[in-house]
């Protein structure tokens, strides 16, 4: 469900999200979690942390009826970076397509404070978590209220971090409110690296639509670095940035474009 958004019978698993606001099987991850305290998932969070980070490189581990990957690691030089930035005065913020409890026991690894995490954001009853989101950009609260995913991701980084009004969250502001540097790997992360106004680095995990924009680096301000753990080989054909590459609202897809709307060509898988 999570990973394919099919069942384990094949079935399509969601529909009618907007898919530049939500990713279905993030929101759904989140829900799961409905009638949990947030003390509570932190703790499965924390224990999940743990294992992961003791399990020797390439370890797998079977969830359901399905292996997957058992380990995990904090880039050395994610660290580096998250150190320099900080100590040469800038405000560094964590912002995840993740529920909030869980990034912040991850962010606190690196040592980021709770107050500067945003994840997903479930609307709480009491102290549990339900199964509605907090709004964002015009948007009230609700299961369908965007999750910090694409564009879902500049409208809660514009509200929590610059305070911009809900109405105009979902828009990109003017250089004084936003990020002078961003840094991603997925898709996910495109609208608010893009938004970085001196430089954004991307993590080559080869996601068409963010490769293309890092590789067509219109304006001089992309950096792609290849993964520092296990890197991909070279993608085998061009990135189809021309034709397909972007994903609309609707799931339909299309060519990749610029701000300034023209199409972006295909691009070669050069840093890997």
């Amino acid at each position: 469900m999570y990973a394919q958004a099919r069942t384990t019978s094949g079935a399509t698993a969601f529909a009618g999200a907007d898919l530049r606001r939500t990713e279905p099987g993030y929101a759904w991850a989140a829900q799961l979690l409905a009638g949990r305290t947030d003390a509570e998932v932190a703790a499965f969070a924390a224990a999940a942390r743990a294992e992961n980070l003791a399990a020797p490189v390439g370890a797998t581990q079977r969830v359901g009826s399905r292996q997957v990957t058992g380990w995990v690691r904090y880039y050395d030089q994610q660290r580096d970076l998250i150190d320099a930035l900080r100590r040469t005065g800038f405000d560094v913020w964590v912002v995840s397509a993740s529920p909030e409890p869980v990034v912040r026991v991850w962010a606190a690894g690196v040592g980021i404070p709770a107050d500067r995490v945003i994840g997903i954001r479930n609307v709480h009853k009491g102290h549990r978590l339900t199964y509605a989101f907090e709004g964002c950009g015009g948007v009230p609260d609700g299961p369908t209220a965007p999750i910090t995913y694409i564009d879902g991701k500049r409208c809660w980084l514009n509200k929590v971090v610059f305070h911009v009004p809900d109405r105009r969250a979902f828009e990109r502001q003017p250089a004084a409110r936003r990020p002078v540097f961003a840094a991603g790997d997925s898709t996910t992360d495109l609208t608010f690296v893009a938004d970085a106004t001196a430089l954004r680095l991307v993590v080559n995990r080869n996601k068409a639509e963010l490769m293309c924009h890092a590789y067509d680096n219109s304006d001089g301000r992309w950096l792609v670095n290849p993964m520092f753990l296990q890197p991909l080989p070279q993608r085998a054909t061009p990135y189809p940035c021309s034709t397909t590459a972007h994903t609309a609202s609707d799931g339909t897809p299309g060519p990749v474009r610029r701000a300034d709307g023209t199409v972006i060509p295909d691009q070669l898988d050069t840093a890997f």
